[in-house]
C-alpha cells in the first residue's frame, strides 16, 4: 500500500562535524526540504550552525532530538559506534535514516540496522559519496557500454602519507571505530571499486594488515591530528587485500592513513578487461575534484587510446539528492533503499580483518 509523499520534508541532522555539515548544506540548496533540528555536543560550534540554516530546534544529544520528535528525516554524521544506535532508534520511531559509512563498526551492527529498516519500511541509505566523482562516473559509462570488454582484473586504492585522522582520538580506538583505514577509508575503495565493475559478489578474501607508524605517534598532521591524546593506537594504518569474484575475476583494495610515500593523497582504480584497460588517478589533500582518466583500447590492430570528459561530481549533494528522492518516491520504493548493498561491504570488510587476523583465506 503507498503512503501518501511528504510534500515539506521536515529533516534532522546528527552530528556537526565536517560530513554533518555537508548534509547540511546539501539539504538547505533543496526546494521542499526544511532542516527543523540539529544534534551536536560542541555548542558554539552547534550555535553558529543553528543560526546559519536557521533551524528552530538544536539539541546537544540525539536521544533529546528523536524525543522531541517533528521529523520525517535525519542524517547520521557521527563516529561509527554510534551509526546503529541512532539510526535504529531512528527507524523504529518511522523515520528515514541516511547514515555516514562505514554502515557500522561491524556487519552484525549492520545487519540489524538492515532489519530495523525492514521492519519499519523506510529508507535507511549510507552515504557513499566518492561514487559520485565525475571521474568515476564516466569511467562506469565506459564500462557499461562496453568499451573494456569483461574486466577481469582491478586494484582501488586510497592512500595517504601522514594522514591518520586524530591520532589518539575514537578513530585509532577499535572498539569505537571498528577498524583502521580498511573501514574508514578503504571501504570507499571496495565501494566504487564494485560500483564500477557491476556488483559482482565476492567469493573469497585474502588480506593483511599493518601497524607500523601509528602506535608510534607517526603518521598525523595539523589536518588529521587532534591535539589531546586519549585512546592507544589499537588499529591497523595499512591494509591491502586480494578478492576473488564470482567469474574468477579478482579485485586488489588498498587503504593506508600512513607509509613513506609521496606527500599527496591518492585515490586511484585500474582496470583491465578483454577489450581494453583504464587507469583513474586523484591526487592532492584534499583529492582534486577530478583526476587523471585515461582509457587504452584499440582499432584495427592500432592503439586507440583516449580520456574521456569528466567534469567534477556533487559529492554529499548527490548523496542527499539520491536520499530526498527515495524518500520521496513511493513507499513500494523504499524496500529498495534498506541499506543491503552497504551491508554487503560491511561483510566483506569483515572478512578481511579475519584473514588478517588468521592469516589465510576466508570464503564469503
Amino acid at each position: 500500500m503507498e503512503e501518501p509523499r511528504v510534500e515539506e520534508l521536515r529533516v534532522g541532522v546528527v552530528g556537526i562535524g565536517w560530513a554533518g555539515q555537508q548534509h547540511l548544506k546539501a539539504y538547505d540548496s533543496l526546494a521542499g526540504v526544511r532542516i527543523v533540528s540539529l544534534a551536536g555536543m560542541e555548542q558554539d560550534l552547534r550555535d553558529s550552525l543553528q543560526a546559519e540554516y536557521s533551524i528552530p530546534n538544536a539539541f546537544a544529544g540525539w536521544e533529546e532530538m528523536l524525543e522531541h520528535g517533528g521529523l520525517d528525516a535525519i542524517s547520521v554524521a557521527v563516529p561509527t559506534f554510534l551509526h546503529a544506535p541512532i539510526a535504529i532508534a531512528a527507524l523504529e520511531r518511522g523515520l528515514h535514516v541516511l547514515s555516514e559509512k562505514p554502515i557500522g563498526r561491524n556487519a552484525v551492527e549492520g545487519q540489524a540496522m538492515v532489519d530495523a529498516a525492514r521492519k519499519a519500511g523506510r529508507v535507511l541509505d549510507v552515504a557513499f559519496n566518492h561514487r559520485r566523482r565525475g571521474d568515476i562516473q564516466a569511467l562506469k559509462e565506459v564500462i557499461d557500454d562496453g568499451g573494456l570488454g569483461r574486466p577481469y582484473y582491478a586494484k582501488a586504492s586510497w592512500l595517504r602519507r601522514s594522514g591518520i585522522p586524530m591520532l589518539g582520538s575514537w578513530f585509532t580506538n577499535s572498539e569505537l571505530a571498528g577498524g583502521g583505514p580498511l573501514a574508514d577509508i578503504g571501504v570507499h575503495a571496495l565501494d566504487y571499486a564494485l560500483h564500477l565493475l557491476g556488483e559482482p559478489k565476492v567469493v573469497a578474501v585474502s588480506a593483511t594488515t599493518h601497524s607500523e607508524l601509528g602506535p608510534r605517534g607517526r603518521g598525523g598532521n595539523d589536518r588529521y591530528t587532534a591535539m589531546g591524546s586519549s585512546h592507544a593506537f589499537e588499529v591497523e594504518d595499512f591494509a591491502s587485500a586480494f578478492l576473488r569474484l564470482e567469474g574468477g575475476a579478482t579485485l586488489l583494495i588498498e587503504a593506508g592513513w600512513a607509509s613513506y610515500r609521496e606527500t599527496d593523497d591518492v585515490l586511484d582504480f585500474m582496470v583491465y578487461g578483454t577489450d581494453g584497460g583504464a587507469e583513474l588517478k586523484v591526487q592532492g589533500t584534499p583529492l582534486a575534484p577530478v583526476g587523471t582518466l585515461r582509457v587504452f583500447t584499440e582499432k584495427d590492430g592500432e592503439n586507440a587510446d583516449y580520456v574521456p570528459q569528466a567534469l567534477p561530481g556533487k559529492a554529499h549533494q548527490a548523496v542527499v539528492d539520491d536520499f530526498v528522492a527515495a524518500v520521496r518516491g513511493s513507499a513500494d520504493g523504499w524496500a529498495r533503499h534498506d541499506g543491503s548493498q552497504a551491508l554487503y561491504r560491511a561483510q566483506i570488510i569483515d572478512a578481511c580483518y579475519q584473514s588478517a587476523q588468521e592469516q589465510r583465506e576466508v570464503r564469503l
